[in-house]
């Protein structure tokens, strides 16, 4: 059986038009019909990537002698890897770079949600404002609300957005010709940036605490700068973590679509086994949460809960992971 036959073999086994398999080898459609009908042949980095796209060996494909197909396995254990060609991988990464901003706008809404709450409780409790502490406190929450519910509606907004790439945090691929190039030199091209906003919001959380110095040196014990310090302190930080957020996501767009870091193929196995662990793990601090904001009425100091939570995670997360890969 010569090549064209096997090629026609093939694409017909996986139940692809000649359209749907040009558009994997990113190559027009008169091209393989030019293959299929024997009038060209591919060439050698156009071989490979048919072998790796049905999922057989380059010597099947190129040796007329071998009727019957040898499949090659994947690390998976899978016949075939999914495979991402440059419009699809080019449309990720569009995807990942707009939700990026909106998600970051998102984390820091979050983050500034308790200013007001912060502000007016502190400013009722020194007979600033003409407000009783449970109008102050209303309006505090009101405001937190509010907030809180536009970074919700963000979230959900960006995950429905990147739904159909949701694969390439769980499951290996297969990069068509062309890909990993594509990413790498875009990748390189955002490196200046994203050190730069990386570096800028590190240094903005770290000095965020300087309000706070500062407000103590200045003032006494019971004045209101001591809370216009704090809610500065928060403004700060969520600037800081707006710039590191947004740059991280960017970043870990182009690890995924190179598999590399926690996005490596071992990786999403060890995510697969603790996603559970996950779940319950955020279940029980949103309880804690909520249980300890209602029963003593601490929304202005609760929130530290989430932060302490968060670092408590990776660390919870590391050490499973090292367990496992030591089981392993």
């Amino acid at each position: 059986m010569i090549l064209a036959d096997k090629i026609i073999e093939q694409r017909k086994k996986n139940g692809w038009s000649q359209e749907e398999l040009a558009e994997k080898m990113d190559v027009s459609r008169q091209s393989i019909s030019k293959w299929e009908s024997a009038q060209s042949v591919p060439d050698m980095g156009r071989i490979v990537l048919l072998s790796q796209i049905f999922g057989v060996t380059t010597d099947y494909l190129l040796k007329d002698e071998l009727e019957q197909a040898d499949y090659e396995e994947s690390e998976s254990g899978d016949r075939t890897l999914r495979t991402v060609g440059m419009e699809e991988a080019s449309s990720f990464l569009l995807v990942r770079e707009q939700n990026a901003v909106r998600i970051a706008m998102g984390v820091m809404l979050c983050i500034l949600s308790p200013v007001l709450l912060i502000l007016l409780c502190g400013a009722q409790e020194m007979g600033l404002v003409a407000l009783t502490q449970a109008q102050a406190a209303g309006l505090g929450l009101v405001a937190l609300f509010l907030l809180v519910g536009c970074a919700v509606a963000i979230f959900v907004t960006c995950g429905i957005r990147a739904k159909q790439f949701e694969y390439l945090e769980s499951e290996p691929i297969d990069t068509l010709y062309g890909v990993d190039g594509m990413v790498r030199d875009r990748r390189e091209k955002y490196r200046p940036a994203f050190t730069r906003q990386l570096t800028v919001g590190i240094v903005l959380c770290v000095v965020a605490v300087l309000p706070i110095f500062v407000s103590l040196i200045l003032s006494g014990e019971d004045s209101f700068m001591h809370v216009a310090a704090v809610s500065l302190l928060l403004a700060i930080v969520a600037v800081g973590v707006l710039l590191i957020v947004r740059a991280s996501i960017v970043w870990g767009s182009f690890k995924q679509l190179l598999e590399e870091d926690d996005y490596s193929r071992r990786s999403k196995e060890e995510a697969k086994k603790f996603n559970w662990v996950s779940g319950s793990y955020w279940l029980l601090v949103t309880a804690i949460f909520l249980g300890w904001s209602f029963s003593t009425d601490s929304w202005d100091r609760s929130w530290i809960i989430w932060p302490v939570a968060g670092v408590l995670f990776g660390a919870i997360y590391a050490i499973l992971t090292a367990l496992n890969r030591k089981d392993d």
